[in-house]
């Protein structure tokens, strides 16, 4: 009988560290081990009642569990649209221009589906988001890393990226404010991003989900001038309205960009449940207090005490950073974060991230999440005491 093997693509990926790592964490529990987690970014806190009272009611409806169009409906686009002209500025067709998404992570694979060919060059940052590299290489891309340091304030290095710009790039992966360090999206940033797409002839995609956590900045790479003809922007519902499990994102372009995305994604799913997508546009008029009370008060007071932390381990961090994360330098008389990760879980039950993932220079890194009850957090920081 002929060997059964899985597709070459499998050789050059890994599983995903979130969930290898949870095997373990779901065994420690088992043992009898109360695992605090302050490693995954996935709100704790429940949408607003607008919202979950919006989706409730339009379930009951007889009428609304049929298949829905790939488009979106028009109330979600019209929504997102007038999110973004409200909180950024930033003017949209909801007809041509705006495409709800099941989470920014299934546009990460419909974008490179759409604009990179097998072989193709994707300028990716590290530290970043595992799933730009990850997707890529399953793709058949090459991916080119940008560096990003502390030095630099974690923006790109121009310089470099002319160095490593070639005939074969096609896309340049971009994320501010930043995940995993928490730095801050800048105008001027924005600005060369679109100058180096325009002169080289690429498409920047902006991933933008965490600029109402920690901040009152409302920055878009759309607010530049003719970023719209080289750029596309995701965000998503899940950090900023409470809704991870509910998987809505979108993308915000030019309606030919968005018209090759859709020839991908029309292919591979069809539309969001129409209650979930009426619930999605009732939770885009939150309110600013709704926002100020849920990603920039209770995430504060929890960012207080994940400082306590990182200072009981002699971690150094940016004061300064926003984002639901907070993004520590481990003590230099040690040989690499994971010693200390693993420390942290085994001798305290607290899991918390090693900053290898997202890439190289991410190594003398730990990331800590603010996804976690105030009381938990405060007991994490009893424990870790205790050890260190």
């Amino acid at each position: 009988m002929n060997t059964i093997t899985p597709a070459d693509r499998l050789s050059a990926v890994s599983e995903y560290y979130f969930s290898r790592k949870g095997q373990e964490i779901a065994a420690l529990q088992a043992a009898g081990h109360d695992i605090i987690s302050l490693a995954i970014g996935s709100p704790d806190m429940p949408p607003s009642p607008d919202t979950v009272e919006t989706l409730a009611r339009e379930a009951a409806r007889p009428d609304a569990h049929g298949y829905q169009p790939t488009r979106g409906i028009t109330e979600l686009r019209q929504a997102m649209a007038a999110f973004y002209q409200r909180n950024y500025g930033v003017a949209l067709n909801s007809d041509t221009e705006v495409q709800p998404l099941i989470g920014s992570k299934e546009g990460i694979l419909h974008v490179t589906l759409a604009l990179v060919n097998p072989g193709d060059e994707v300028l990716v940052p590290d530290p970043g988001y595992p799933t730009y590299t990850s997707l890529s290489t399953l793709l058949g891309a090459r991916v080119v890393k940008y560096n990003l340091t502390a030095a630099r304030g974690w923006q790109p290095d121009f310089d470099e990226l002319e160095r490593l710009v070639t005939p074969r790039t096609r896309i340049l992966w971009s994320n501010y404010p930043h995940m995993p360090t928490g730095a801050r999206a800048q105008r001027t940033t924005y600005e060369r991003l679109v100058d180096f797409a325009q002169r080289h002839g690429i498409v920047v995609v902006n991933d933008n989900p965490y600029s109402f956590i920690l901040s009152h900045e409302r920055f878009s790479i759309l607010q530049v001038p003719g970023a719209k003809d080289c750029c596309i922007e995701f965000n998503s519902m899940s950090k900023s309205h409470n809704m991870p499990g509910w998987r809505v994102g979108m993308m915000l372009t030019n309606a030919t960009f968005l018209s090759w995305v859709l020839k991908v994604k029309s292919n591979i799913d069809s539309g969001t449940l129409r209650p979930l997508q009426l619930a999605a546009a009732r939770a885009l008029e939150n309110s600013a207090e709704w926002h100020e009370e849920a990603n920039v008060v209770t995430y504060a007071r929890r960012r207080a005490v994940a400082e306590q932390i990182m200072d009981a381990l002699q971690c150094t961090y940016d004061s300064d950073s926003v984002g639901m994360f907070l993004w520590g330098r481990i003590p230099d008389g040690l040989s690499d974060a994971e010693t200390l990760t693993e420390r942290v879980l085994h001798e305290a039950d607290v899991f918390i991230t090693p900053g290898f993932i997202f890439g190289e220079n991410g190594r003398r890194y730990v990331r800590i999440s603010l996804c976690a009850k105030e009381e938990r957090m405060k007991q994490a920081l009893e424990r870790i005491k205790k050890v260190f």
